[in-house]
Parts: C-alpha cells; structure tokens; sequence
C-alpha cells in the first residue's frame, strides 16, 4: 500500500490530520498541472490555490475500493477546477453559437446512435444537424464537462479519461498526459481531428480524408504542418 492510500485509509477512518497531509503530500502534482496553464496572465499562485481546492475534492470524494491509484483520480478533478476558474474568471469563454451547436450536436448522435446501433462519425453527425465538423470538434471541446473521471477524452472518441489514465501511470506519465492534451487544445478543430483520428483511433489518412472532408494529401500535409510547430516548441 503506497503513502497516499494510507493516508486516504487513516483519512476515512476519520483521522482529519491525513486530510492536510494528503494535501501537502500531492501539492508538487498539482505544481505541475498548473505549469500547463501558466503564461495566461493569471498569477500561479491563484491557480496553485484553486488546483488544491480540486485536490481536495478529490481527496474528499475519493473511496479507496477504486482499482486507480489516487493521482490518476485527482488529476482531472484538479484541471477541472483550474479550468473552471479560468471560465468563471472570462479567460476561457464559450459563446452562446457553440454552445447551441454542441447542443444539435449532442441530439444529433444520440438519434444516430440510437438509429444505427454504433457510435456515428462526425461527417455524419455534421449532415444530421447541419453544422460543419470543423465548428462541431470546437463546440463539442468547448462545452466538455472537464473534472469528470468518466468524461470522454476527445470530441470524436468514446475513450474514458479514467481508461487513458491507467493505475499503473506515475505521477510523470500522467503530466505528460497533460501535457499532449494541452497541445491538443491549441490546435484548429481540423487538426485536432485528424491527430485524434490518427494517433488516439489509428485511423490511416486515407480512412481519415472522407470524415473530415478533405483529401488524403491535404491530412497529409496538415499532420506535417503540425509536427513542424510541435517540434519548433510553438505548442509545447
């Protein structure tokens, strides 16, 4: 039994000292997190102090019965509070067009769902409500519900981050995690798309061309582009 599972067994026994411990103990992971958000104007103190308010939420709300170890829990609790900071603060804002196209976009694939037996594509939801898959990537992104364990990890992908973030992933595994999500983010919709597509559901760019309307040369020379900014640390 690692230390942080001790202190969550002594802390539901009802051992409120475990509590300030745990959170002392898990302060660098939270250190970490907030590096990805940092050079946003917002002062890392302030993002330190709400990323411990999402630490011990999930110190809180954690049942040691969980098959995952407690930094894999508590990190998406913590992104979601940072986030939702930033939301509540006007640095991050959803405008009222994306969310009524996450809205038909949501309606969309769950008649498709329903109606096809699978998991529609994006090309197909786009047709059903009339909104262009660039414009749905963003929509669906923008309005993702954060600091949930089971909240899907891509617009286009039913990948649990709870599943991404296996028990077995050191607290270095998951910031590097972190870390791609936050390239991720920063992407156009289109690109986003077709990384996801290619690395996270190893789709081929030929298979990719049709769902993203555009040819297989053009994913090509998209995903080039790409790696060229990776590489030149402008999305690092």
């Amino acid at each position: 039994m690692d230390k942080n599972m001790m202190l969550l067994v002594q802390y539901k026994n009802g051992d409120m000292s475990a509590r300030d411990k745990l959170c002392e103990e898990n302060m660098g992971l939270v250190w970490n997190i907030v590096k990805r958000f940092s050079g946003g104007g917002v002062d890392a103190e302030d993002l330190a102090q709400t990323g411990a308010v999402g630490l011990l939420k999930a110190i809180d709300n954690f049942d040691v019965s969980f098959d995952v170890k407690f930094s894999t829990y508590a990190v998406p609790m913590i992104i979601g509070e940072i986030r939702r900071f930033l939301r509540d603060d006007g640095l991050i804002k959803v405008s009222r067009t994306l969310k009524q196209s996450a809205y038909k976009g949501y309606k969309a694939r769950e008649e498709l769902s329903a109606r096809l037996g699978r998991e529609p594509t994006m090309t197909e939801i786009s047709e059903r409500c009339g909104v262009s898959v660039e414009e749905l990537v963003e929509a669906f992104e923008a309005t993702a519900v954060p600091d949930s364990i089971n909240r899907e990890a891509y617009s286009d992908s039913d990948e649990e981050f709870a599943d991404r973030l296996k028990s077995g992933d050191d607290e270095e595994k998951i910031v590097n995690k972190i870390a791609v999500e936050n390239i991720l983010s920063r992407l156009e919709p289109r690109e986003r798309q077709i990384l996801v597509l290619r690395y996270f559901k190893g789709k081929t760019q030929q298979e990719i061309a049709p769902i993203v309307g555009v040819s297989q040369v053009q994913v090509s020379r998209i995903e080039k582009k790409v790696f060229e900014r990776i590489r030149s640390v402008e999305l690092i």
